[in-house]
């Protein structure tokens, strides 16, 4: 179940991050660099996730299951 959760946060901080690249790119219209800060932070969040979900698997925390199979 800490597993759903975690994966669920990483979630929500990668898609606010995504939303806050949107919002600063309309506001700042090129005068700031926060922009890119925030999209780099939604990269590296996503490259995190990636890495946490390969590792619960590896591990057993994550039971993967075929869909319709």
């Amino acid at each position: 179940m800490a597993g759903k959760i975690i994966i669920i946060v990483f979630l929500v901080a990668i898609v606010w991050n995504l939303g806050a690249g949107l919002y600063y790119m309309m506001t700042d219209k090129g005068g700031s660099d926060r922009t890119v800060k925030a999209l780099t932070r939604r990269i590296g969040l996503s490259v995190l996730l990636i890495v946490l979900v390969i590792i619960g698997i590896a591990t057993g925390v994550i039971q993967p299951h075929g869909v319709g199979g």
